[in-house]
C-alpha cells in the first residue's frame, strides 16, 4: 500500500500515522529513536507491507506490472491501489476525502518536528501538491509511476506501466476490492 492507504490504516491517530508514513525512511535500530506510538505505526507499516506482499490475490494482481517493471511490480500495484481506495463509495470516510487529506496533513503537521529530514522533505511536497486526495486522479498516478520510474534502480524513465495499469484498471480494481477488505480487517486486529 501507498501513502494513502497507509494513512488511511492509522485510523485517525496522529503518531501512529506519522510512524505508518515515515515508516520506508526509518532502519533498523533507528526505530528507537522515536515515541513508543510512533514506533507502533511503523511496526504497522511493515505488518502492513509484509500481509500486501505476501496475499495471493496481490501475487496475481503484480502480473500486469511485472513484464514493465519487474520487481518493482510490487510498489506500482502499492499506487494503483491508493487510487481504487479513493475513487470508490465503498471506503470514504465520512466527510470525503479531501477533509481526511486536510486532516492528515494537520496531523502530521502535529508531529513533524520528530521526524526524519528525509521525510520532511518529501512532505512538503505531499502536503503543497495534495498526494492524498489526488490518487484519484489517473493523471497523478501517471505522475507517481513516473517519479516512481526515476527512483528504481534499472527501470527506464520511460516504460509501459502507466499503459498496464490502465489497460489492466477493471481487474486491478478488482483485485483491490477483493483484497482490502481483509487488509482493513488484518490491521484493525492488530
Amino acid at each position: 500500500m501507498n501513502y494513502l492507504a497507509h494513512a488511511y490504516l492509522s485510523f485517525a491517530d496522529s503518531e501512529i500515522m506519522a510512524g505508518n508514513l515515515v515508516a520506508d525512511f526509518v532502519r533498523g535500530k533507528q526505530i528507537d529513536d522515536f515515541p513508543e506510538a510512533v514506533q507502533k505505526g511503523i511496526r504497522i507499516h511493515r505488518l502492513i507491507d509484509e500481509y500486501t506482499d505476501h496475499h495471493p490475490v496481490n501475487l496475481r494482481a503484480r502480473k500486469f506490472f511485472e513484464a514493465s517493471v519487474g520487481r518493482y511490480s510490487a510498489s506500482f500495484l502499492d499506487i494503483a491501489y491508493d487510487h481504487f481506495l479513493s475513487v470508490g463509495n465503498t471506503w470514504e470516510p465520512g466527510d470525503g476525502w479531501l477533509f481526511f487529506s486536510m486532516d492528515c496533513y494537520r496531523r502530521m503537521d502535529e508531529v513533524l518536528p520528530l521526524l526524519p529530514d528525509r521525510f520532511q522533505k518529501l512532505y512538503s511536497y505531499m502536503k503543497s501538491e495534495n498526494w492524498l486526495y489526488r490518487y484519484r486522479e489517473t493523471e497523478f498516478i501517471r505522475q507517481s509511476f513516473e517519479r516512481l520510474s526515476r527512483r528504481a534502480t534499472y527501470l527506464a524513465d520511460e516504460n509501459p506501466a502507466f499503459s498496464d495499469f490502465q489497460s489492466g484498471y477493471s481487474d486491478i480494481r478488482i483485485a483491490f476490492g477483493e483484497f482490502f477488505p481483509e487488509l482493513k480487517q488484518y490491521v484493525q486486529e492488530i
